[in-house]
Formats: C-alpha cells, structure tokens, sequence
C-alpha cells in the first residue's frame, strides 16, 4: 500500500551543487536544483550542471559542502539535513567584477508527472509585493514576496520557507516542468558583492511500498556474463600498488585492461624498439605497464591493451593532450605511416609474448571517437580495424581489436561503419563503449543490438557514472554515488548482456577503497561501500547466461542469470526506494534455496556483503524482503 510519510530527511547532492531530491524511508522525493545566471538580454542562461564547471565537494558531519564557480560568480552552497524531515540551504554569492544582468537565481525544478498539476499556496503575501523588474523570467506565473511557498500535488508536497519575505517567480518550463526562481541578485552585481540566503525545503508525501513481483524467464538464455573486470592503468606510483594488490587478492576479476604506453615504446619512428628493450633500455614506466598486465595473465585474466596517446612521429600536428580553444580533442593519425604504425603496435605485442610468455586478447585505441588523445573517424576505425588486424595476423598473433572502445553510450554510429564492413569481421574480438554518459534504456540498447548483429561479446571497457568525479573525491564515501553506480551495473547487465564490466579503476585513480593516502586521506586503507558493491556483484558464478526478468513495479533495478544444464542462478536487485515485499518466481522447481547477500549503508549503520538466513522456495516463489536503499543478490545453492 501507500502510506505517508513525514520523518527524517536525507539530501541527495550532485558534487557540481544541484540537489536532486529528498529521501525518506528509502523514498525519493525527486526535484532537482541549479544556480542559474540569466544574461542581461535574457537569452544566455548558464547553470550549474555535470562537467559544466569545476566545482569542489565535500561533506562535513551532516552538510555537503560545494563550491563552484560561474563567469566571475563565485558561489558557496551548504545542505544541510537537520534531522526534522527537512534540510536547510545556505548560499552564498561573491562577485568578482562589475556585471550587468537579469539576475542570479537559486532554480527549483518540480517534475510535471508529479507537480504539474500541483496548488501553489503562500504565506506572508502582500498586495503589493508584484516586482516588475523581475519581469525577464519569461512566463512567470506567480511573481510575489513571500514567507513561503509549498506545491501541493497528490502524493507530494514540497514547502520552501524563508527567513524573510523573498521574492519568489514561479513558471512552467517546456515539458510542463514547475519552476521555482528564487533570485539572489537582480539587475546588476558589482565587484567585491556579497550575497548570502538562507533557506529551508521540506518534502512529505505517500511511500511506496506496494508488494513486488519478480518473474524470470529461463527459456531465453542470451549471453554468457564471465564477470567484473578492472581497470589497471598505473598513474600514482606511491598509491596504485596498494590497491591493485587489495582488489586482486580480495576480488575475483574476470578481464583486466592496461596501458600501452605507446609513446615511450617507440618515441623515434626509424628505432627499433624491440632491439633497445632486448638492450636494457626499456622505459621503466613501459616496463611496469607490461608487468601488470604479466601479473593479470598469471591469475588467468584476459587482458585489453589499450594506447591512449602516441608517438609525435605516428599523429598529425602538435600532441593535444587537452581540448583546443576549438573544443576539440586529441590527434588523427598519420595516414602516410601507416604501415610504420602497425609494425610499432604489433613489436609492442611480439615483445610482450617472447618476453612475458602471454599474449594481449584484445587492442583499442581508448575512446578515439572523441580523441583521448587519438581522434578517429568512424570509417578510419574502420580502416584501421583491417589494416592492424591483418598486420597482426600476418606476423602469427592471435591479438583481436575492439570495436569501438568508445568514451560513451552515446556515440554509438562511430562503430557503424565497421559493422557494416564485412571485411572487418575476422579481426575483432569484442565490441565496447564506456559507461560515463548515455544510461537510458534506447541507447544501451543499440549497444545490445550492436552485439547480437555482430555475434560478438560486448565488454563495458570503463564502468563507473562520473568521468569528472576524481576532482572532488569525497562523493565516492556517499551513498548517492555508491547506490547510482551499481544502478547502472545491474541495468546494464539487464539492458546489454556484457561479457565483463571493467571497473575505472582498480588502483588509487577513482578507488572504490577509502585511505591509504589516497586523495590526501591518511586513514588506513580500508573498502568503502563502492567497493562491497563491487565485490558482491563479482561473486556472480562465471559463465552464466543473461535471463530475462520483469519487474512490476517501478523503483527496482533488477538482473538475472543463470545456467540451466548446471541448476545455477544468480538475480541482482537494486532498490531505488523503500522497504518492499518481493515474490519471486520463474526459476526451475528443483531450485529451491537461494543465499541472501545485502549491502547497504543508513546514516551511521552499514551493511556490507552481509549474508542473511537462505530463502526457501514456499508456493512456487520466494518470499522476501528487500530492504531499502539496497543492493541485494540472490544465489542458488
């Protein structure tokens, strides 16, 4: 049923400063919030978004602290949950020079499926209280000094109050989307300003927690899930081997990926590289990039070689390691050498086999659809998939290339003109992408379909949700980051079917362990939440196949696999909500126990990869609770 709710509230805070709603009990009350600076001429609005700016977070006790930074707006915002079912804002805005504009705002997005069509009640209203200088935010509908303001819906109620009588606007954007702006600054700022407002929201509204129900279907087999992979990229000498060594003893990883570090393999195009290594003139930080990938081959893990930039002699123009005033990434290669680019690749991987004794299974260039730091088009990919490929074929390696490789979901026609190839067939080994952005079921699911065209495995080359998270590491401890990372797991393991999803990273880069040093944090080293989830999804059985699974209700990430000649099943649930009664159904009747692993983490109680009582099979299902805020998976016996 649904029953209302008024009880402690939990922020949940985007590190660039945007809240993005209020839990309780498990249940999100979703809005989102932005700073938002309108041009005087009121056709440019910049807001506070992902990767937007370059903002700092951090959390001290109950505040989450984020300072960010627009034009010469330099703003502080605190959020702070107060343990009364609502949390306090406190903004502050400093100018940096003289500016005209329309103004500064502090912006409340209600959802329209939610609020649309929500009452608007306020407090403290004066007859007089309509501001015309604040006219220029278009199509407001409510324009008054208030006290506070709350949007009644349904099964909603969101309250702003202030400490004073503040002006507040209120519209409807496009999608029918309420909008709050609350301004902090009208007309003009001057240099030396500074602005400062406090305020209060507090949400209240139904809980869902109607029962659930689960169905699998074993009838429909698809692709085998080897496991969790991980990243292996060595970029901090004095921190990386502390994590390599904790997540390889504590962490069954099921693909490994490291660095080609092409650029000091073969700096001089007319060298022989193989020949100056074979002198005891291998660069030391080649040398460690080949002995990780040694020590994967040894514990039996597959490995992906990867360049992320080259030689000054193998590109065209002057290395870019960052974007152009352009915007623009990273280097094409030099056609003109090609040939002199394959022998460079394929000697880098020769060496490795008669030195090391194992060979790469796959080669890519990292995210080269946006140049990170090689750029190619989609017909070059293709291009250069057939001409390496059969270089390395032509000298005996077994070595694949990867399609695609790419920096996001999103990007997926680079890979088409390759698919459409036939001649590119015989070279490649897998088809990745990177899971920094483009979550929604239709994108993931051309990636799905790219798989099934091709016949080809699918591997998640980075998983992780923030390809900017490592400037404000602090957000890796919440639970925010934590839930919302293995949300994306599960649904990609639902959506595309991968072979493995290969954790950025498995070193002190992104670490899902806290301390060591690591990030300045002197603690000892220790797994935070991320890297229980992590852990608990890499006990997943090897070589299961991908099962369909409904789920009845919405809130509820779910996965499954399972083998059926073996009798063995694994389903993977993420709850996105509150407490829920689940049944579960579908599996074979000669199952009838499964094991019961729970993480998850509430204020200062923690739940990590614990194993509660085995559930029994009672009426042909299985009956159980699914805590909220939660990751949960079910193992057969």
């Amino acid at each position: 049923m649904l029953t209302p709710n008024r009880a402690v509230a939990q922020a949940e805070v985007q590190p660039w400063g945007n809240i993005t709603g209020i839990r309780s009990h498990g249940q999100l009350y979703a809005f989102e919030s932005s700073l938002r600076v309108i041009s005087a001429n009121g056709k440019k609005i910049a807001a506070t978004a992902k990767e937007m700016q370059s903002p700092t977070y951090n959390r001290r006790a109950g505040s989450q602290i984020v300072l960010t930074r627009i034009d010469s707006l330099f703003f502080g915002q605190t959020v702070t949950e107060d343990g009364t079912g609502k949390i306090k804002v406190a903004l502050q805005v400093i100018a940096k020079k003289d500016t005209t504009l329309t103004g500064v705002f502090f912006c409340l997005t209600l959802p329209a499926a939610e609020y649309g069509l929500s009452k608007q009640m306020l407090s403290g209203v004066k007859e007089d209280s309509v501001r015309s200088d604040a006219a220029a935010v278009a199509n407001s509908f409510v324009n008054k000094r208030v006290k506070s303001v709350e949007f009644g819906a349904a099964t909603r109620k969101l309250k702003l109050s202030f400490d004073s009588a503040e002006l507040i606007l209120v519209r409807k954007d496009s999608l029918g989307n309420l909008q709050l702006y609350l301004p902090l600054a009208l007309n003009a700022v001057g240099r030396g300003d500074i602005i400062e407002k406090t305020f209060s929201i507090k949400v209240s509204g139904d809980i869902d927690n109607l029962p659930v129900e689960l169905a699998v279907n074993t009838a429909q087999p698809g692709r085998e899930f080897a496991g969790l992979g991980g990243n292996f990229r060595l970029q901090n000498p004095k921190t990386d081997p502390q994590v390599i060594d904790y997540s390889l003893q504590n962490l069954r990883v099921a693909w490994g990926r490291v660095e080609m570090p092409w650029r000091f393999w073969q700096p001089d195009k007319d060298a022989d590289p193989i020949a100056a290594a074979n002198d005891g003139k291998l660069n030391p930080f080649v040398l460690k990039s080949m002995q990780m990938a040694q020590r994967l081959d040894s514990m039996g893990v597959p490995v992906i070689l990867s360049a992320w930039s080259a030689p000054n002699w193998a590109i065209v123009g002057p290395p870019k390691l960052r974007p152009g005033p352009d915007g623009i990434w990273g280097n094409p290669l030099d056609h003109s050498r090609d040939q002199a680019i394959y022998k460079s690749i394929t000697d880098y991987i020769l060496y490795v086999k008669a030195k090391y004794g194992f060979e790469y299974k796959l080669f890519s260039f990292n995210e080269s659809d946006l140049g990170i730091n090689i750029r190619l088009t989609g017909e070059e990919h293709r291009d250069f998939i057939k001409g390496l490929g059969a270089y390395m074929a032509s000298k005996g390696l077994q070595t694949k290339l990867l399609l695609g490789d790419n920096s996001d979901a999103n990007t997926y026609s680079f890979i088409y003109p390759a698919i459409a190839d036939p001649a590119t067939r015989p070279y490649i080994g897998a088809i990745s992408f990177h899971s920094w952005r483009g979550w929604d079921n239709e994108t993931l699911g051309k990636w799905a379909d790219a798989a099934t065209k091709t016949n080809l495995p699918l591997i998640v080359g980075e998983g992780s949700i923030d390809a900017a998270a490592w400037n404000y590491p602090d957000i890796f401890q919440e639970q925010t980051y934590a839930l919302e990372e293995i949300n994306l797991y599960v649904r990609l393991l639902a959506i595309c079917q991968p072979e493995s999803i290969l954790q950025w990273q498995l070193t002190a880069d992104y670490s899902p362990l806290i301390g060591g040093g690591i990030f300045g944090n002197k603690e000892p080293l220790h797994p935070g939440q991320r890297f229980w989830n992590l852990k608990q999804l890499a006990n997943t059985p090897a070589g299961l196949q991908s099962m369909p699974v409904s789920v009845s209700r919405p809130g509820i990430s779910a996965a499954a696999l399972g083998d059926n000649s073996k009798g063995i099943y694994t389903i993977h649930l993420v709850n996105n909500g509150s407490t829920r009664q689940v049944s579960l159904i579908g599996l074979p009747a000669k199952v009838t126990k499964l094991r019961y692993f729970i993480t998850k983490r509430k204020t200062n109680r923690k739940t990590n990869l614990k194993e509660a009582h085995a559930l029994e099979l009672k009426d042909g299902a299985f009956k159980f609770k699914l805590p909220a805020v939660s990751y949960v998976s079910l193992i057969s016996e």
